[in-house]
């Protein structure tokens, strides 16, 4: 307890936390994401539900293992995959599942987050790396805006510009490209390369062509365009169904509504990143 609130509760490690039979829901950002994996599997193992923080594994095996801790127990493992969970990238999902754009041939994604590089990790150990950790949102994109997966993935990344690095060090920029299941294919920019005078964090854009239209968010989410042989508009996000992904989980775990992805769905994305970073080759210079 502490003296400011007496309903909060402080615990000093997670062993202490795990005792708590009163605690169901676990949100884990552990401070070292490749130690996450054990971490992720001690909750399940105490039966507590958990929704941790990407990369929830850095390979498949690992996030095998988690998932059969999950089943083994009785619980549930989640990975806080909200990022198309907010406008108006939701939009983009519901039009595309409509056929507004017709068959989804080619898709597009940017990730691009400040440089930074003296603050950064130099290790990929602590956050999970450029691929891992950002590529994640953007494979989210192709993925759960589409709901198309992604078959095979290739990457290249490079330290170039890395003013900071140290042996290893910090990777700068990755290309990654893509095939998917229905026959398309993709392709994704993710770098620390965002100018500070952008104005805003995060430079997202995601743009996917159908074989009738095509439909992009640009600049962080800043601008749409839906562009169809009837003419082009921006995306109307007046009549959002968006809700919170955390608070989708709470209903699904407390009365059964269920999720907006299967289990496969939403840690798709996961793999697909695991896979780039065992392909990755990286560039010299």
């Amino acid at each position: 307890m502490t003296a400011q609130n007496p309903q909060l509760r402080v615990y000093h490690t997670l062993s202490e936390l795990l005792a708590d039979d009163s605690i169901d829901l676990i949100s884990l950002c552990s401070p070292s994401r490749r130690q996450q994996e054990a971490d992720a599997i001690a909750c399940l193992n105490a039966k507590k539900q958990v929704y941790a923080e990407k990369p929830a594994a850095f390979t498949e095996a690992g996030l095998e293992r988690i998932l059969t801790a999950a089943k083994e127990n009785g619980v549930e493992f989640h990975e806080m995959a909200d990022t198309v969970f907010a406008e108006p990238y939701r939009t983009m999902r519901k039009l595309i599942s409509e056929g507004k754009i017709g068959k989804v041939i080619q898709v597009y994604a940017q990730k691009s987050y400040p440089s930074r590089f003296d603050s950064r990790p130099q290790d990929e150990d602590t956050d999970g790396g450029l691929i891992r950790w950002v590529g994640i949102h953007a494979v989210r994109f192709i993925e759960h805006i589409t709901g198309i997966r992604v078959n095979e993935i290739h990457a290249f990344e490079t330290h170039l510009g890395n003013t900071a690095r140290s042996e290893g060090g910090l990777f700068t920029a990755a290309s990654l490209a893509m095939s998917l299941e229905n026959g398309g294919v993709a392709s994704v920019c993710l770098n620390y390369l965002n100018p500070t005078s952008f104005g805003s964090w995060g430079n997202e854009c995601v743009r996917v062509f159908g074989d009738c239209g095509m439909i992009e968010i640009t600049d962080g989410g800043k601008h749409t365009h839906l562009y169809t042989a009837e003419g082009s508009s921006e995306i109307d996000c007046q009549n959002s169904d968006c809700e919170d992904f955390l608070q989708l989980l709470v209903n699904h775990l407390q009365t059964g509504a269920p999720m907006p992805f299967t289990p496969e769905e939403e840690l798709h994305p996961l793999r697909v990143v695991i896979r780039a970073k065992e392909s990755a080759k990286e560039v010299s210079y």
